[in-house]
């Protein structure tokens, strides 16, 4: 097996691999060789290559002559299909009775072979120095070039340095380091040029090309550009059938030096804050090349374990996926941009989720919960999915080793799984995609794939214009500051283990990832406040390099509409809703609801009682209250904010007008079994709690429709149950809506 060049995708050589016996090979045709080189290699060489039978009688009495009788051993005897037999059959030709081995093995090679396989073969296997073999590996080693564009003092260089690799392949270097042709090769080079000139001639500017100094590199000054991209590449070539000389991938090699020391730089400013790793992936989501990959801060640096490739490392993703809970969300019908949810104190069974600085925010938009990463929110949002949901959108994006549905339960929502970068920058890729999930690409000759459609084109345009709302850090719009379209998130795990930014950035998917290979935990690695610094860092250098940032999506979906809604409560706005705005509606899919937060309520003026019924402008006159539910009640008013409550009976028949939210249960939990000791006295049972609307005053507890008792809202009431086994707990409230749940009661 030969060499393999990793190539980036305008041909600049990222890595020569080394073939299996540790020498650089590569065989390339013989017409991709420079037809230059062709020809200096047969004028130095065997000028009657095309005419003798293997053997040149002539060159062989010459060599004769020059090695055993003059003793000065200038002139070879070998012709190149002599020398090819040499080589294959490395053969000991210094003897007589070595010499005449070779010259069977050459006449059973002409017999058999053309003379165009013969030149083909010798110019692939022929010594350059070290352990270098073939013009291939020669020209990208020495020049940095392909052998089809090799200039003529080039390849001349390379015709005379098989006749004494060892010696002429040594490389002379200047005070500045750079390497020069030695004086044995110089001086034969120069032989060559003199022979080249008595067939060919030589123009002016060929002589003058002669005449500068020729700049070589060797082997040790090869390029080892984008580690760990170019080891995956390689990796995946070993794994197939076939080997290619070549690979051009879809890495660009401008943009990942680019990435490499904005990362160095970074991660220098954050070394008194004890980090010191980052990964950065780039994919062009036009075509889902990688454009950039950082593996590590430093491949060779092995106190970080810098050759661990971060992207393909399963990690906690933290807040990253909630983006992908309101899109599929959006394209249930569970809400838009502007649906108001509602941070508070809330237990899911036995889970019971907690925000980031464990406080609540109340009432909040799906746009705001999304950017200021709420979690209890996120966690109502995709309790409320039909299928799919958020495990069978990871599933079907490709993402890799995950357990049962049932092994993370709602915590998958706050990162309770584990995904990739490489699997991440697919799921942000979606978002410049119409919602279509396709594979990354990392050579050019990967076909492109139209991929799975996860989300709608809507449902994926609206959660990019919501993650675009994202304030940069420092305050300003993401948009405005950088100038350009991004829609990002991000991330912290649990002990802070990983930071996270992904977004989407004009026509690029970037994640960026922080943290250490051996999961040690790390106060500073909080997404927010580490990665996305990073990540904007990042989005700068491409703005300030002019790489075009244009956003690729040309059209908005057709069936996106704008829609007035009431701020407070996201829906639809009543006459009475005081601050009204618009948000985007997927026609025939977005919730429509009419609001109920602001009510009227008649007052008598003569008696400031409530009054039921037509509204007399004589006698009456209309208050608009705000009917809140008992939990965002009870949040305003721990916050300083309490509202003003609707006075005794303006609910009237708002059951039937207005239709409030029924109850929410919040103890006993759904699907919960509860162990109790029936027969102690002092157990005390199960406390019933539940959420009401602002227009209910009571509540009314029954266990399998027998009355239990009655609570005042916000309130809980003692319940001991009387039995084991399944139970339905039920609440109503005074205006007669309800909810119900089974538990389970054991001993």
């Amino acid at each position: 097996m030969g060499s393999t060049a990793v190539l980036d995708r305008e041909g600049r050589l990222l890595r020569l691999s080394l073939a299996a016996d540790e020498r650089y090979r590569q065989w390339v045709p013989l017409e991709e060789i420079s037809p230059t080189l062709v020809e200096a290699v047969l004028i130095y060489e065997d000028a009657w290559f095309r005419h003798h039978p293997g053997v040149n009688p002539v060159s062989l009495v010459r060599g004769a002559w020059s090695s055993h009788v003059s003793r000065r051993a200038i002139v070879g005897g070998s012709t190149i299909t002599m020398q090819l037999a040499r080589l294959r059959g490395r053969l000991e030709t210094r003897s007589v009775r070595g010499k005449l081995v070779q010259i069977l093995h050459a006449l059973h090679l002409e017999a058999r072979c053309s003379k165009d396989d013969i030149l083909e073969a010798y110019l692939n296997l022929a010594p350059y120095g070290g352990n270098i073999e073939g013009v291939a590996a020669a020209s990208r080693i020495y020049f940095d070039k392909p052998p089809g564009e090799l200039t003529l003092p080039e390849a001349l260089t390379l015709a005379v340095l098989p006749q004494a690799p060892s010696r002429r392949g040594r490389l002379h270097r200047s005070e500045d380091g750079e390497a020069y042709l030695g004086a044995g090769l110089a001086a034969a080079r120069g032989r060559a040029f003199e022979r080249w000139q008595a067939r060919h001639g030589a123009s002016e500017s060929e002589h003058a090309l002669m005449r500068l100094p020729m700049r070589l590199r060797g082997p040790r000054a090869l390029p080892f550009h984008a580690p760990h991209f170019a080891d995956r590449v390689l990796a995946e070539q070993a794994l197939g059938r076939e080997r290619a000389a070549e690979i051009t991938t879809t890495l660009d090699l401008r943009l990942q030096r680019l990435v490499e020391t904005r990362v160095t730089q970074y991660l220098r400013g954050k070394a008194h804050r004890g980090i010191d790793n980052a990964a950065v992936l780039i994919v062009d989501t036009r075509d889902m090349g990688v454009r950039a990959l950082v593996g590590s801060a430093n491949f060779h640096d092995e106190a970080l374990s810098g050759q661990v490739n971060g992207t393909d490392a399963k990690r906690s993703p933290g807040s990253t996926l909630k983006p992908f809970i309101y899109a599929l969300a959006i394209d249930q019908g569970v809400l838009h941009p502007a649906t108001v949810l509602r941070d508070v104190p809330t237990a899911f069974g036995p889970y019971t989720p907690e925000n980031h600085d464990g406080g609540f925010a109340g009432p909040v938009s799906a746009t705001d919960a999304l950017n200021r990463s709420r979690n209890i929110p996120a966690v109502r949002v995709s309790a409320q999915l039909d299928q799919p949901g958020l495990y069978d959108f990871l599933r079907e994006s490709g993402v890799r080793g995950l357990a049962s549905e049932q092994h993370y339960g709602l915590a998958l929502v706050l990162g309770g799984g584990e995904v990739t970068m490489e699997e991440l920058a697919r799921m942000y890729a979606l978002f410049n995609n119409q919602g279509r999930v396709r594979p990354l690409r990392w050579r050019e000759a990967d076909p492109s794939s139209p991929g799975t459609a996860l989300l709608s084109p809507e449902a994926a345009w609206i959660t990019r214009d919501m993650l675009r709302a994202h304030p940069r850090p420092g305050g300003a719009s993401a948009s405005d500051q950088a100038r350009v379209p991004i829609a990002w998130k991000t991330g912290t795990s649990w002990a802070f283990r990983d930071a996270w930014t992904a977004g989407v950035v004009g026509p690029y998917a970037l994640v960026v990832w922080m943290g250490n290979f051996d999961g040690r935990g790390n106060p500073a690695l909080v997404g927010v406040e580490s990665a996305a610094p990073l990540f904007f860092d990042l989005v700068d250098a491409l703005h300030a390099s002019q790489v075009p940032l244009g956003d690729p999506v040309k059209r908005m979906p057709a069936r996106l509409a704008r829609v007035e809604v009431c701020l407070a409560s996201g829906d639809l706005p009543n006459a009475h809703c005081p601050s009204r705005g618009e948000t985007w509606f997927v026609a025939g899919v977005s919730p429509i609801r009419v609001s109920t937060i602001h009510r009227p309520v008649n007052i008598d003026m003569a008696t400031g009682a409530v009054v039921c019924g037509r509204f007399d402008p004589a006698t009456m006159r209309q208050d608009v209250h705000e009917f809140w539910p008992s939990d965002l009640s009870r949040l305003f008013a721990q916050a300083g904010m309490p509202r003003r409550r609707p006075p005794p009976g303006a609910a009237c028949d708002g059951a039937r007008a207005w239709q409030g939210a029924a109850p929410e249960i919040t103890s006993p939990w759904r699907g919960t079994t509860y162990a109790l000791r029936l027969d102690d006295p002092a157990n005390p049972g199960l406390a019933l709690s539940a959420t009401a609307s602002a227009d209910a005053t009571r509540l009314f507890w029954f266990a399998d429709g027998a009355f239990v008792g009655e609570s005042a809202i916000g309130e809980s009431l003692a319940w001991r149950p009387q039995r084991t086994g399944t139970t339905t707990v039920s609440v109503v409230d005074d205006l007669g809506r309800a909810e119900s749940r089974e538990i389970n009661v054991s001993r």
